[in-house]
């Protein structure tokens, strides 16, 4: 299996406070990766840093996409190369519809002009998978929205742009039982439309249930310290991060 991200020794930060240590990560094309740890442990952190947020400078390491250095690319730069970042909180756009920013964004992303026509056929289609009225389309994004309708409008978003690698952080936190089985299937049907990649940081199994978790990281004060398979997150669930919180491994 081919490599699609590779993570070297990555150290970033904000300002002089170094958030992240060392980190080294690997994900193969199609895969799908899980990111736990205590909060405050860097998760977020990471997932920011890969998607080339400028609010975290990276002061050691590489990162590389598809065997290309991205390192030093700017986030939308990486966004054209396939990668998507789920926020754990959606920010709200007023003035700019759902449907105006879905449609600007997969334009960006593929360089191409879409008939509206085929895009609103496309994004009908994704809609449906996630059970959202169609009216949303029409909706200011996010404005208004409850938290359940901000993470579906983010997997809508997962959907439509097809990404090759998304980090989904922390989507599932918030969601009733209803939501999170909501939000699952339209991860799985990414998963089933395009073998993309996906790095999950959750503290939720239900969400994983419907996936087939290939690696499981447990990332504790910046540093990755333990990894393992699907039984890993078992393990976590029934014991807590304690034992890694103490540096053990």
């Amino acid at each position: 299996m081919s490599q699609l991200l590779e993570i070297k020794d990555l150290t970033a930060g904000v300002e002089e406070k170094e958030l992240l240590h060392s980190v080294s990560l690997t994900v193969g094309a199609g895969e799908t990766h899980v990111l736990m740890g205590p909060n405050g442990a860097g998760k977020s952190t990471l997932g920011s840093v890969i998607m080339g947020s400028p609010e975290y400078a990276v002061s050691g390491g590489r990162l590389f996409f598809d065997g290309e250095d991205i390192t030093d690319d700017s986030a939308d730069k990486r966004a054209k190369r396939g990668i998507f970042l789920s926020f754990q909180n959606p920010v709200e756009i007023a003035g700019v519809t759902l449907s105006e920013f879905l449609r600007n964004a997969l334009e960006q992303v593929t360089g191409k002009h879409l008939k509206l026509w085929d895009f609103k056929k496309k994004l009908r289609s994704c809609m449906e998978i996630l059970g959202m009225d169609a009216s949303y389309a029409d909706r200011d994004l996010n404005v208004g929205f409850s938290g359940g309708e901000k993470k579906k409008a983010e997997i809508l978003q997962l959907l439509v742009l097809e990404p090759k690698l998304a980090i989904l952080d922390e989507t599932d936190s918030g969601l009733d039982v209803d939501a999170v089985k909501t939000v699952s299937a339209g991860i799985d049907e990414y998963k089933k439309r395009t073998g993309g990649s996906l790095i999950v940081i959750t503290h939720n199994t239900k969400i994983l249930e419907a996936l087939r978790v290939d690696k499981t990281h447990i990332l504790a004060a910046g540093q990755i310290v333990a990894e393992g398979g699907a039984e890993l997150v078992d393990e976590v669930i029934t014991n807590g991060f304690e034992k890694y919180i103490k540096g053990g491994k």
